[in-house]
Formats: structure tokens, sequence, C-alpha cells
């Protein structure tokens, strides 16, 4: 266990330890950087509890946004939606269809961290109006969701402008649907006991370390074997996360998350049997309330399913594949989380944050720039003006 709530089994691999890693590690964190500072405790929230109360009357809510404005908000939603009470609408791509879906009165959070994302813009014109409530989270500058604001008389929330998007799960973005969730922002902010918890430090360089290694031996798939179907929104955060902080100049690394046992039945063959770059997460989480199988309908020769959890069956199935690549000697680490609340969820967002900003100081790569989306803005401006 590296916390109460993370059992992590690192990559099994024979390679000599640096203390490269690591020292680059105790420089960021003595660093004041505004993004490690928004996983501490210490750092405050930039919103007034006022604006959560004029919300709590509202049972639905639809959050619009892209990419890392809106990505960390809907990981918390679906990896904690058993404690959340309310109903939340994730608009993060643009649907031909959404004009048709059902109309219930939503209170509207709109996010985008330049206040010009063309998506967002879109979205926000087709399915909100003056009537609804409506919360952005923008930059403090003239912009068009500012703009946009005034007109609707909503109220704002102004954008971290030195937190880029894919880093603010644990800032404004996430933390204030966080709260309109009910749920707990403090309790995510755990750096602080974290940077005294050694085993977990040092699972974080030793994990870093092999990830460099497969680089070298230019393995860059990363490939997540998710067995929590409420994780899967935490690992497409994770997704943007290292695709477009390390996708540079040649380099990078390209997370692909595989939702198990569903893909046993597809993709497992190549990755068993394929071609041989890829390196491998495995994630578990451990559910209390689970179906049961206690059809006496069950043939005799299946008997060993019959008073079986659902999540009996998810856990064998990962142990079996588990059991399969060790024999195959296919890299892969293990997460296994036991608890499923704030603080769990927040040591797991740190943990890959830190991997990642580490992962790009190591390869010489700016962890905090995406430069080249920005040419496909630009030119889908020019053809549309």
């Amino acid at each position: 266990m590296i916390t109460n709530g993370i059992y992590f089994k690192n990559f099994n691999l024979k390679k000599k330890k640096s203390p490269k890693v690591a020292n680059i590690l105790k420089v960021i964190l003595k660093k004041k950087d505004p993004i490690i500072q928004s996983l501490s405790k210490n750092f405050k929230n930039i919103f007034d509890t006022k604006i959560l109360r004029k919300f709590n009357s509202s049972k639905n809510f639809r959050i619009i946004g892209m990419g890392g404005s809106i990505l960390g908000a809907e990981a918390i939603y679906n990896f904690l939606r058993d404690k959340v009470k309310k109903k939340f609408l994730f608009i993060n791509d643009l649907d031909v269809s959404i004009m048709n879906k059902k109309k219930e009165k939503y209170s509207n959070l709109i996010v985008s961290k330049s206040g010009e994302t063309i998506e967002t813009i879109v979205n926000l014109n087709i399915l909100t109006n003056k009537s609804d409530k409506n919360l952005f989270i923008t930059e403090n500058r003239k912009s068009y969701l500012y703009e946009m604001a005034e007109k609707l008389k909503a109220e704002v929330i102004h954008h971290n402008n030195f937190i880029g998007g894919r880093y603010s799960v644990l800032s404004e973005t996430g933390m204030l649907p966080a709260e309109l969730m009910g749920l707990n922002s403090k309790k995510f902010r755990q750096l602080n006991t974290l940077i005294n918890n050694r085993k977990y430090l040092n699972s974080l360089v030793a994990n870093v370390e092999s990830i460099l290694f497969f680089v070298k031996k230019k393995k860059y798939n990363s490939i997540i074997l998710n067995y929590d179907k409420k994780s899967e929104g935490l690992f497409y955060w994770y997704q943007q996360l290292v695709a477009e902080s390390l996708g540079k100049n040649k380099k990078g690394l390209l997370p692909i998350v595989s939702n198990m046992p569903k893909d046993n039945h597809s993709v497992m063959q190549l990755y068993l049997d394929g071609f041989n770059n890829n390196f491998f997460t495995f994630f578990y989480v451990n559910e209390n309330n689970s179906s049961k199988i206690i059809s006496n309908t069950i043939l005799s020769k299946k008997k060993y399913l019959k008073n079986r959890k659902l999540t009996d069956i998810i856990f064998a199935q990962k142990k079996a594949t588990e059991n399969v690549f060790t024999k195959k000697k296919i890299p892969f680490r293990s997460f296994e989380i036991s608890k499923r609340d704030e603080k769990t969820l927040g040591e797991l967002f740190c943990f890959f944050i830190l991997e990642t900003i580490l992962l790009g100081k190591v390869m010489k790569i700016n962890p905090f720039n995406q430069p080249a989306v920005e040419l496909i803005k630009d030119e889908t401006k020019k053809i549309l003006s």
C-alpha cells in the first residue's frame, strides 16, 4: 500500500537506479509553481461559497467545455457518482443530434480558459439562454465567453491564467463542480501529506524511471487496462494529460484506454501476441456493493459462478490476465483501489500529474504547452471565416 486507499505494484524490471528523477522531484516540490500549489491544501479556491448557494436548489447540471476544462470534473463525477445526489450532464463534443435530446431544465456551467474555444461557444449558443441559471469559468479578460456572460447577466469565476486546462483539475475547473456535486474540495488536495510519504514518493520515482526505460527501448504505447467502469473518465483525463503534455518534438507517449473485461474479446489477442512496443497499466477498484449471481438456473458445469459477486469475477479476470502477462514477460504496473473517496482520487490525480511533469523534465519536453493544437484552431477559423 502506498496510501490507505491505493495498492501499487510497479513494473517488474531489472535496471540500475539513478538519483536523477528523485532529484528533479525534490526541485519540483520545493518550487512554488502554481500547478504544484494547486495540489496542496494551502491552495485557496477563488470562488465564493455565496455563488454556490445560488445553485443549491438545482437538481440537474450541465457542464459545457472541452479537454482539460471538463475532463477533470467528469472524472470526479464518474468515480464518485454514488456520493453525488444530483444529475450532471457533460457536453464535451459537437453532436449534431444534441437538439433532439430530451429537454430538461438545467443549470449550466460553461468552462473555457481562453474563452474562445469554438466547440464550447457552439454548444453554449445551442443549449443556453438568459432564463437559465448560467455560471461561467473563464480568464479575466475580454473574450467571447466573457462577453456572452455579460450579455446573459451570468456569474463569472475567473480561471487562473497560470494553470493550464489539463492541470486544473484541483483548481476551480474541477473543484467548483465538485462542490456543486456535494463533495468536499479540500479532501482532494493531498500533496502536504504525500510529500512526507516515502512509499508514495519512492513508488512515483521508480514508476517514472521504468517508463523512461521503455521510452529508451522505443516502447511508446501506454495501454491502460481499466477494470472499473466508473474510472473510465479518470483515464480519459489521464490520456489528455499525457498526450498533450509530452507529444512534442517528435517525442511522446500514446495513452490508450482499454476497458476490461470487454476488450478481452477484441484487442487482447494483439496485446498478448502482437507487436512488442507496449507497456500496460492494470486498474481495479474494489466495490463493496456488487450484484451477486444467485440464480438456480446455472448449469452444474459452471457451478463455480453461483453466489459469486460480479466484482469477484472481474477481479479474477484481472489476476488471470496479470498472470498471463507475467508468463509472457509483458511489462505492466498495477493499481488496486480499496477506498473510493475524494482523498484517494486526489492522490491519484497527484500521482499522474507529478509523473507527467517528471517525464517531461527528463525527456527535455515542456510539459505545459500545446503549440501544435493551435494550428488546427487557426485553420478551422480560416475555413469558416
